[in-house]
């Protein structure tokens, strides 16, 4: 079976876990401690980031964007980035809108400074890095709502790899209790549309040793 390496928190992975649910591609999730720098993991994935996804031939593709180019490719009767060139665009925009700056302007300073940074031993929490986290969510949640109120999926009328990017990062944010889901009504609901796929069932059984997420993280309804 094809084998997984990821973290439970990393928006990344649960892109991709998502994507190989979405697909129905059978996998073995491995857990992966990248601050540990174990060699074996190093020698699969050179940069020691999570994910990374061994198929069944033993062929190995690390990094996320990668991986989800091989699915598209390797496995095409599930198209995720669009149907036309104008579809591709705007899904592969959106996926370096979430996955670039909303990962530097959110992500980062607030699952990285509040569990990474504590896992890997690099010391306290940065106070002020949290601030800009929570201060820069807003406007990202007011733009994802727009989206969500004005299109059917994120970039456009089928549900594609945006929507997935985009819920990699918010059920990780929403597992920490880290997401304010009144600031955007559109927003909240085009995630608990997406909290309603089959795909998404196995992330909303996670459990994170030291971490209890918020009782509505699992509930459909919210």
């Amino acid at each position: 079976m094809r084998v997984l390496y990821h973290l439970p928190l990393s928006p990344f992975s649960r892109k991709v876990r998502l994507v190989l649910a979405e697909r129905r591609l059978p996998f073995e999730l491995r857990l992966e401690k990248v601050w540990q720098r174990r060699a074996e993991y190093l020698e699969l994935n050179p940069a020691g980031t999570v994910p990374t996804l061994v198929e069944e031939n033993g062929l190995v593709i690390p990094d996320s964007a990668v991986i989800c180019d091989y699915l598209e490719e390797a496995y095409p009767n599930t198209c995720l980035l669009g149907q036309t060139l104008a579809e591709r665009v705007e899904v592969r925009r959106l996926v370096a809108w979430f996955d670039g700056k909303f990962a530097f302007e959110v992500t980062r300073n607030l699952l990285g400074e509040k569990f990474i940074k504590r896992l890997a031993g690099r010391g306290e929490p940065d106070a002020s890095a949290m601030r800009a986290g929570y201060a820069n969510l807003k406007p990202h949640m007011e733009y994802l709502g727009w989206l969500a109120e004005n299109r059917a999926w994120l970039a456009g009328p089928s549900i594609s790899l945006a929507d997935f990017a985009a819920a990699g990062h918010l059920s990780a944010l929403d597992f920490a209790g880290d997401v304010d889901w009144s600031m955007s009504e559109p927003a909240r609901d085009w995630y608990a549309r997406m909290k309603s796929r089959p795909s998404f069932r196995a992330l909303l059984a996670d459990r994170v040793p030291g971490v209890t997420p918020p009782a509505h993280y699992a509930d459909l309804d919210f």
